[in-house]
């Protein structure tokens, strides 16, 4: 069964065509077998919580050609040699704000209607319209009323049907900060180290060789000798002339486009290279309850993080799925930066779970080191994807590398003006290079406000019910699902005739969620289903 799973795999990799070719007409076209093999496209998130101080984090150039020196001052510094692959989408807003007044969103809570919506662009359930409602059901367990991004690609183009979901520090998800869902109201558990390791759609598994399959794959082994038992049992079948006729088009169509698999480097050299071995695995798997998971030492290479982060290079670069995510956790407690206080409580500014009151001493420098930790961690991701070669170019350049936050600023917990930076153009799909204000085009988008109390200089007080440390809502609203069309339709993601995504659909994606304005969230999914701006960001296209 193992072998018969990894050849699946692996002539998923040279494309679904491949697979389905003995029973197309077409096939026996020239002009098909005449088309090269072209690597695959992945799509790689990294989401991390509680926003960032989003004064530092930006560059001042809102609107144009991004060089070195724009990051230089920023966060977004350590990526300065990547410059030329980076896309930074500005002017987006996410999905179902959470506020004191109920002016955006539902009255759940913060982190739970925030999280649960992200994805999925769909409001939770059972609503609250209580926004200081301790309820346990709508504050704590409510969730959204349809399937995450994730899941939406991973049913049209993974190989079991679901995305690769690590969770980097170990942490189980709540629905109060879990991001994935296969369906409504139905939460998908991402996995720790050991179980990513061993689960890797089945090519490394823990304490075993790779398979034979992708040994022979990465020798050079032509992909029809790969399959050489399983052509022959089909070959015996009594099939009409015209389906043996397809069948051996299609065995030349495979001599003409390439004998061997794509991800040729895929093998254990690669994981070895990555950190990616049994010993490695077993020292992050035994980290002490209380210990710092994701700054531990792995390596003078490698830290937990870094673990996570290569498992998903092995994973890109062997095609083993094309949908992977790597989530970080909701509170947590940087000992290795020397922070005290978990992330939630710094994220609010407060030596406690209020929303107002006066500033924790410090709190800004304590925030940007988290901030700086996490573009840290996204340019290790990066680097490492583009030392891979594939194709023309490189690893990075057949993906799209996202590093995602839950709020813009961490305190105001607003939607608009998200930070998001991409990296890698998914095969060509995305303009690279580039920072594009998708909401109106404009050179000077603001900032915001993130330091405008408990900086030297301000007040220390804390007023996170007027979110004045976020950006004014009037500025930076295009909504989130545009671009999640562009990721889909960068991947190969086909729609129905309505425009959302469809197995066995053929259009384009240009509809994604319940709803794509934030104030449709209130009272809960009340409003009719509306996507009042569908398609995509054609902005942020090669081709624009």
């Amino acid at each position: 069964m193992a072998k018969r799973v990894n050849r699946r795999i692996f002539l998923r990799g040279l494309g679904g065509a491949c697979v389905a070719a003995p029973f197309l007409g077409s096939i026996l076209d020239r002009s098909v077998m005449a088309q090269p093999a072209t690597p695959p496209k992945r799509l790689i998130v990294m989401y991390t919580h509680y926003g960032c101080i989003t004064t530092r984090w930006f560059p001042k150039k809102s609107h144009g050609r991004l060089t070195a020196a724009d990051l230089e001052s920023t966060t977004l510094k350590h990526l300065a040699p990547y410059v030329d692959k980076l896309l930074m989408p500005r002017g987006i807003r996410a999905m179902n704000e959470w506020t004191a007044t109920m002016v955006r969103g539902q009255g759940n809570d913060e982190n739970t209607q925030v999280n649960g919506s992200y994805f999925t662009c769909h409001p939770v359930t059972p609503n609250s319209n209580d926004p200081f409602s301790f309820n346990t059901a709508t504050k704590f367990n409510a969730m959204p009323t349809g399937p995450s991004l994730d899941h939406v690609i991973a049913r049209q183009l993974s190989p079991q049907g679901t995305p690769l979901l690590m969770n980097t520090g170990g942490q189980n998800d709540n629905s109060q900060s879990a991001i994935s869902y296969s369906a409504a109201e139905t939460l998908f558990r991402g996995l720790n180290v050991s179980q990513a390791f061993s689960s890797l759609t089945g090519l490394f598994e823990a304490g075993k060789p790779t398979s034979p399959d992708t040994y022979a794959a990465t020798r050079g082994k032509s992909v029809l000798d790969i399959v050489k038992d399983d052509l022959q049992r089909l070959e015996r079948f009594d099939m009409s002339r015209s389906d043996k006729q397809k069948l051996a088009a299609w065995k030349e169509l495979i001599h003409s486009t390439g004998n061997v698999v794509a991800s040729a480097q895929c093998d254990t050299s690669l994981a070895t290279a990555l950190g990616v071995t049994q010993e490695n695995i077993d020292l992050a798997s035994t980290t002490p309850l209380g210990e710092d998971r994701l700054m531990q030492r792995i390596s003078d290479s490698l830290d937990g993080a870094d673990l996570f982060s290569n498992l998903a290079v092995l994973a890109a670069a062997c095609n083993a799925n094309p949908v992977i995510l790597l989530k970080y956790p909701g509170n947590y407690n940087f000992k290795g930066l020397g922070l005290t206080q978990e992330s939630a409580g710094l994220a609010s500014r407060l030596p406690h779970a209020g929303m107002t009151g006066t500033c924790v001493p410090g709190v800004i420098d304590m925030l940007l080191k988290i901030d700086d930790y996490y573009a840290r961690k996204f340019a290790h991701l990066v680097g490492q994807l583009n030392g891979i070669d594939e194709g023309d170019g490189t690893l990075l350049d057949n993906c799209a590398a996202v590093w995602f936050q839950d709020a813009s600023d961490g305190c105001a917990r607003n939607l608009n003006n998200m930070p998001i930076v991409q990296a890698g153009s998914a095969g060509g799909y995305f303009k690279t290079g580039w920072a594009v204000n998708v909401d109106d085009g404009s050179p000077d988008l603001t900032t915001g406000n993130s330091e405008i109390t408990c900086a030297d200089g301000t007040s220390d007080q804390v007023d996170a019910i007027s979110q004045e440390t976020g950006t004014d809502p009037s500025l930076a609203n295009a909504p989130i699902n545009k671009y999640f069309c562009n990721l889909m339709n960068a991947l190969g993601v086909k729609a129905g005739a309505d425009g959302f995504p469809a197995p066995g659909g053929s259009a384009p994606v240009t509809h994604f969620g319940m709803y794509d304005r934030t104030e449709d969230f209130i009272g809960g999914g009340t409003n009719p289903p509306t996507i009042h701006d569908p398609g995509e960001f054609t902005a942020l296209r090669a081709s624009s």
